[in-house]
């Protein structure tokens, strides 16, 4: 059906017709509200479907990504022709194709009257949302620890089978390093985890520092490969727990330690190595001198740091959006790999190298959506519906940013050179 009116037409007051008419090129996709009401292409196969009020309350009193999560996590917004657990072609379409023009005043009032008043109170959120940042004060100054360990406990105390069906056996919940384009998934975490390990120069003997270690992948491939002493540090309890259960099950207790602990308790120095593998995104841009200055300290002399986390492709600062924020992702900051390296310099490190993943985080994503989709019931078992739904909504969106370049993934190589300026480099690299 057409929303466009010409003369003497009255304006479209269904459901389906007042939503279309907000948006510059129309429905994308085929639309089905609950009044009965239709718009869009009716051979789109990807259908979108708003069931109750309720859903088009959270639309319209949160607009944008949260208000789309808010119905979409409920149920009251279904879309038709993917799966919950991956629906990527969808929001391929509707990312592309789906903006709203600014309704004038009258056309708000008429709208208003239309669908009733009470539709602009806001419903209940969701039990899966956490809540905004102004109420997290209550829980601590941003990126304190005692925030910071809610925060972590949000996202990654879902529940270790979760992550295990999503993840798959690797366990390792960071972009994958593909060798091949058609390298499985664990084949990829596994050359991610060799080559930070080679970038790291990493020898038998050698003490390595893995800070936000999850469920102990670095840690257990630098031993088990390398032959170094290695010591894992995690927020999250349930990661701690799984960790320690590995070690001890491919034996390799006398060189492995994993710590429930923030990395600012960690008190050893003289680390030979240090990795960071998904941590800087929760520790806040503003954090980030303190941060790269603590690490470098607990180098030694020509000790190396290997930074790897998202960035943007700028380095001004921008928010995740409030969907990331609320049920991914609390107190998640992003900025580009100019500001880490320059962080990393004023800190007194000396950046030997940097990589840019951002394609292989795409595929990495693709691989968990896979997961999330074969194993769809068990995951809704264990974590909810809601939060199952969620979580295809992150990945899959996740995927399309890396894509279409919104977001990248930066490995950032450093020393902690000595005072005679020595790195303890080859001319050039061997990694």
């Amino acid at each position: 059906m057409t929303t466009h009116m010409g003369p003497g037409t009255r304006p479209d007051t269904t459901l389906a017709g007042t939503l279309s008419s907000l948006l510059r090129e129309g429905m994308p996709v085929r639309f089905t509200a609950y009044d009965g009401s239709t718009a869009g292409p009716p051979d789109c196969p990807v259908g979108l479907e708003l069931r109750n009020r309720r859903g088009l309350s959270y639309l319209l009193t949160a607009p944008g990504d949260l208000g789309f999560a808010r119905a979409y996590v409920t149920g009251d917004l279904v879309l038709h022709g993917v799966h919950p657990g991956d629906p990527y072609d969808a929001l391929r379409l509707l990312m592309s194709r789906l903006e709203f023009r600014v309704p004038s005043l009258p056309e708000v009032a008429e709208a208003v009257r239309g669908l009733g008043p009470d539709v602009l109170i806001p419903p209940p959120v969701p039990p899966e949302e956490h809540p905004p940042r102004w109420r997290r004060v209550l829980e601590g100054w941003r990126h304190s620890m005692a925030r910071d360990a809610e925060a972590i406990h949000h996202h990654y105390d879902v529940s270790n089978r979760f992550y295990e069906l999503v993840l798959g056996p690797s366990m390792a919940y960071t972009c994958a390093v593909y060798p091949e384009a058609d390298a499985s998934l664990e084949e990829a975490q596994a050359e991610k985890h060799d080559l930070i390990c080679r970038k790291l120069g990493l020898q038998p003997g050698m003490r390595l520092l893995d800070v936000g270690c999850g469920w102990g992948g670095m840690v257990r491939h630098a031993a088990r490969e390398y032959g170094v002493e290695a010591l894992g540090v995690t927020l999250s309890k349930q990661q701690a727990s799984w960790a320690r259960a590995a070690i001890e099950r491919e034996g390799l207790g006398d060189l492995v330690e994993v710590r429930h602990a923030d990395y600012r308790q960690i008190v050893e120095g003289g680390f030979d190595a240090i990795s960071s593998i998904g941590l800087t995104e929760h520790i806040g841009v503003r954090n980030y001198p303190a941060y790269f200055a603590f690490l470098r300290d607990r180098l030694r002399p020509q000790g190396r740091l290997l930074n790897h986390c998202i960035t943007r492709p700028h380095n001004r600062p921008q928010s995740i959006g409030a969907f990331l924020d609320r049920y991914i992702f609390p107190d998640g900051e992003l900025t580009g790999s100019g500001r880490i390296i320059t962080e990393a310099q004023d800190a007194g490190l000396e950046v030997m190298h940097e990589e840019n993943f951002r394609r292989h985080y795409a595929r990495t994503l693709a691989a968990w959506c896979a997961n999330l989709v074969a194993h769809w019931d068990e995951c809704v078992a264990e974590a909810g519906e809601g939060t199952a739904r969620a979580w295809g909504l992150y990945l899959a969106g996740s995927r399309l940013a890396f894509e279409r370049n919104e977001i990248q993934l930066h490995q950032v190589l450093a020393v902690r050179t000595d005072d005679d300026g020595e790195d303890g480099f080859p001319l050039r690299p061997t990694f």
